[in-house]
């Protein structure tokens, strides 16, 4: 099997990296932009999946604000990613491990909410590497 090129399997990982420090801290906006334009978010822990960026926003604000009326900091943990090639050169394919972790603002001790694996498709856009379709798949 072909492997996709380090600096793209690099980039991948620094988008990771950016949508989760994105999400985490409150920045709906900016976690969309990890998405493409017309792309999909789709997880088991949600009714529907969310599209677009202004779906994909909306749904970002309401994450942080849960977090924040739970009174936990969650942090999303990305690792084990494996980036492949997609069918054109404007194209990856990507899975990893993802874990959600929560810390209670009590002082009581961090706790695993999820243990997920994520599937993306991403596409070479102007800006970067972009997630065109994501689904979250939880182990059965």
């Amino acid at each position: 099997m072909p492997e996709a090129a380090f600096e793209d399997v690099l980039a991948v990982h620094q988008l990771y990296g950016r949508q989760s420090h994105a999400i985490d801290s409150g920045r709906a906006r900016e976690w969309a932009e990890t998405f493409t334009a017309d792309g999909e978010f789709s997880s088991p822990s949600y009714p529907a999946p969310s599209t677009g960026t202004a779906g994909l926003t909306a749904f970002a604000e309401r994450f942080h604000a849960g977090c924040l009326a739970s009174g936990e900091t969650l942090r999303h943990v990305v690792g084990t990613v494996d980036v492949r090639p997609g069918a054109t050169p404007d194209e990856l394919s990507a899975h990893a491990y993802l874990q959600i972790i929560g810390t209670p603002a009590d002082g009581s001790p961090p706790r695993t909410h999820r243990l997920t694996v994520i599937a993306d498709e991403l596409r070479r856009t102007a800006g970067g590497w972009r997630i065109r379709h994501r689904v979250v798949h939880r182990d059965a």
